[in-house]
């Protein structure tokens, strides 16, 4: 990928980051309507007791790695985005200082 325009470089990354950006915040938005279908689906009648038994269940902490997992995901995509940035800064300063050293 590295012989194409940082420009499309950029646009390549961007979109994956916004799709991965778009499943952490669903995971993250959805993560109270989830411990709550759980609850009631336990069976439980006490809404501590319900709590307790859907946050040490596996499924449970595997709903919360996959949360994490997705956040990870969009957040190395951004720090993508942010090194492609910084490749363009670079590219520019150069370009100006080798202006300016022909223009000597």
């Amino acid at each position: 990928m590295s012989n194409l325009p940082l420009s499309e470089q950029y646009r390549l990354i961007a979109k994956k980051w916004v799709d991965a950006k778009a499943a952490a915040d669903l995971l993250e938005e959805s993560k109270t309507a989830v411990l709550s279908q759980r609850m009631v689906s336990s069976g439980e009648q006490t809404v501590s007791k319900a709590e307790m038994l859907v946050k040490a269940s596996d499924d449970w902490h595997e709903y919360l790695n996959k949360m994490v997992e997705a956040r990870k995901t969009a957040n190395m995509l951004k720090v993508q985005l942010e090194y492609i940035q910084m490749q363009f800064s670079e590219w520019q300063s150069s370009e100006a200082t080798r202006r300016a050293e022909m223009k000597l």
